[in-house]
């Protein structure tokens, strides 16, 4: 397949978008072997701690998602002015919202602890309140981090925010080595170390805006409040995703340890793969911001087209490769026969359904560079209504094994993707065709 101009615009954005992508669960793996030698209990706390702030992080993340929209939106029609208070109250509403999570976590981190499964009395829960109270204090400069990823993936520039995730999490690895074996600070020395980093990639972040092509400028009433709206349903949208990957772990554990070790082990090529997709929503939404911004339908189309076939060829590879080492990948991870067993029969599944999952994830982009939030939320929830009887029926009768689990995904996937597809075709086609 030769690449044109437009080809190459997408795979220049994608690439780097990829490698921040990878860079996160890379550095988790990390972590967690940092922590897991200092012992069980440490790497528990810091496994209860991480979901928390997962979540939260979830809930925060429309800071990112919203803010490349408007920024190629309003920049590719001419109000620079706009787009630049658009970037001050990502900004703003980061600071403000990191603030009021930091309290939130600093006051209920007990009970967040507890609710996730750890005693607080002592050992596991212990640990998670210590990591979750002193990671806490990295939330604004965290969520501040997320708008300025906005800011420059906005500007098509994905390559520093590359170049600021390869930094901040070699800082992080090199602090944590040194808090928590040469000072013995333990977890508590994780937990700044992480902190640390964070302010690091937020300082790069604000240092790289304000030298950015088009600067933040002090945002009015009007745009924090329009961040703060499209928040809802994006956030709505995040949540409802996580609780679908979720609960495929809640109902493998229900099926015995042999199913729940092959859908870990299932689940972590999958995410692999996910996030190696997922590159190609980056491109798919700036440059769908940019056309509807300069009115240019023909081009968020060819957009559409140009990415939606990457995706197709790509996932089909991806899948085709998955398939064909479904039963090797688990010796890997594991040396139980039985649980090697279930993870080759998801990764059968696993394989079969990437192309799908490419176009979930490319649909995702797409929608969002047509800033059809609603949408995106609305789609989100209805996919669970597709993915919860089969869910449900391998819940009930466990005979059904781990097929269920991964067939329900499937569905999950396809509605998703058919959902999406309406509202796509919607915003670019007929007499409704205009930016949102």
């Amino acid at each position: 397949m030769r690449l044109d101009a437009l080809d190459r615009r997408i795979v220049a954005l994608a690439l780097p978008a990829l490698g921040a992508l990878l860079v996160e669960p890379l550095y988790n793996l990390t972590d967690s072997a940092i922590v897991g030698h200092l012992g069980k209990v440490p790497l528990g706390g810091l496994a209860l701690a991480t979901t928390a702030l997962n979540v939260l992080a979830w809930v925060a993340a429309f800071l990112e998602m919203a803010t490349v929209s408007v920024v190629s939106y309003k920049r590719s029609s001419g109000d620079e002015a706009a787009a630049g208070r658009a970037v001050g109250a990502a900004y703003l509403l980061s600071a403000v919202v990191g603030v009021a999570a930091t309290m939130l976590v600093e006051v209920a981190a007990p009970a967040l602890a507890a609710l996730l499964g750890g005693h607080v009395s002592g050992g596991v829960g212990t640990d998670a309140v210590t990591y979750l109270r002193i990671a806490a204090l990295g939330m604004p400069v965290l969520f501040v981090s997320l708008a300025g990823n906005g800011h420059l993936t906005g500007l098509a520039d994905t390559r520093r925010p590359f170049v600021v995730a390869l930094v901040s999490n070699g800082v992080n690895v090199v602090l944590e080595v040194v808090l928590v074996y040469g000072l013995h600070l333990g977890l508590a020395g994780s937990a700044w170390g992480t902190v640390a980093a964070q302010v690091v990639a937020a300082a790069c972040f604000l240092g790289l805006s304000a030298r950015a092509p088009l600067r933040w400028r002090r945002p009015g009433r009007r745009e924090v409040a329009e961040l703060a709206r499209d928040g809802v349903p994006l956030t709505v949208r995040t949540v409802a995703l996580g609780s679908a990957l979720l609960a495929t772990t809640a109902i493998a554990a229900r099926l015995g340890t042999d199913t729940l070790g092959g859908h870990q082990i299932s689940m972590q090529v999958w995410g692999m793969l996910a996030l190696t997709l997922d590159a190609l929503a980056v491109p798919a939404q700036v440059f769908v911001s940019e056309a509807l911004g300069g009115g240019d339908l023909a081009a968020a189309r060819e957009t559409g087209r140009r990415t939606m076939r990457m995706g197709l060829v790509l996932g089909s590879g991806l899948g085709a490769l998955t398939m064909a080492f479904s039963g090797l990948l688990p010796a890997v991870f594991s040396p139980d026969p039985a649980v090697q067993h279930q993870a080759t029969l998801a990764l059968l599944v696993c394989g079969l359904q990437q192309p799908l999952a490419a176009a979930a994830f490319v649909l995702d982009g797409l929608v969002l560079g047509a800033a059809r939030y609603g949408a995106m939320r609305r789609a989100m929830l209805l996919a669970l209504l597709a993915f919860a009887p089969l869910a449900a029926a391998t819940l009930l009768d466990h005979s059904v094994g781990i097929l269920g689990i991964w067939f329900a995904m499937c569905c999950w996937l396809a509605a998703r993707t058919g959902l999406l597809w309406q509202t796509w075709s919607a915003a670019v086609t007929g007499p409704e065709a205009v930016p949102a």
